[in-house]
């Protein structure tokens, strides 16, 4: 499934967008930054509630599919600003991170 494909299925607003097309392979929840960074794998959608510039470095050095902020939290505009000039595919939602993962887990 791409990202553009995830982004409607589940109703995500899109913050940054750059690649509407990566391939979404695989899951992630975590709020961890060097948790995540040891775990999740090349091609992930990364649920977490975190909302800083760090969210763009681990998704780029792993590859990410996208990020996936949930519960609501306000994306700053540096952030999304990061995002965007990093190429990060940067998602958020009003829905819980428990409630984000049970709706990926039917399509993925």
């Amino acid at each position: 499934m791409t990202v553009q494909e995830l982004v409607d299925r589940l109703g995500l607003d899109p913050v940054a967008l750059p690649h509407p097309e990566y391939e979404v392979t695989s899951g992630y929840v975590g709020d961890m930054p060097s948790w995540v960074m040891g775990n999740a794998t090349e091609g992930c959608a990364w649920v977490t509630i975190l909302n800083n510039r760090n969210i763009a470095a681990v998704a780029v050095l792993i590859e990410m599919a996208c990020v996936i902020v949930t519960e609501g939290v306000v994306i700053s505009e540096e952030v999304a600003q990061v995002a965007m000039e990093q190429e990060v595919n940067l998602l958020c939602t009003e829905k819980s991170s428990f409630d984000t993962v049970a709706r990926m887990a039917e399509f993925l």
